[in-house]
């Protein structure tokens, strides 16, 4: 785009300048919200091996005071 194409046109109708100013305002709150989703979406760690069968297996019980109650635990 030049320096004098406009980012808008109005097609039809007659819109004054507060309608204009409030439509310009409008779709910049909206695309600043889908920026900053996008950029909170970026952020978010991935899970990893969540489906991974190792984490179905429980660790060793090994005797000890109390071990009984640890051998029900996974």
């Amino acid at each position: 785009m030049t320096a004098g194409t406009p980012y808008l046109s109005v097609v039809r109708g007659d819109a004054t300048a507060e309608e204009i100013a409030a439509l310009v305002a409008t779709l910049t709150a909206v695309a600043a919200a889908r920026s900053a989703a996008a950029r909170a979406n970026e952020q978010r760690p991935a899970a990893r091996n969540w489906n991974s069968r190792a984490r179905l297996l429980r660790a060793p019980v090994h005797p000890a005071p109390n071990g009984w109650r640890r051998s029900a635990l996974p």
